[in-house]
């Protein structure tokens, strides 16, 4: 597998968990209650910012040759 195949792989990645970050945080803001919006909060906000640093990788690692 080349390098650019294997970035591409990682950022469809990256896009995946910021759209689940999308749902569970309207799921907790919107939809549930109590202690388990917050848990459910915190995996999303997780997810954003595990979902941004491979972007950010991903966009500042340079093109492949």
């Amino acid at each position: 597998m080349s390098l650019s195949m294997l970035k591409m792989y990682i950022s469809f990645a990256g896009i995946l968990s910021l759209f689940v970050a999308i749902g569970l945080i309207y799921l907790s803001r919107y939809k549930l209650k109590g202690l388990f919006s917050i848990v459910v909060g915190v995996f999303a906000y997780l997810f954003m910012i595990f979902g941004g640093i491979v972007i950010m990788y991903i966009v500042f690692s340079g093109p492949t040759s």
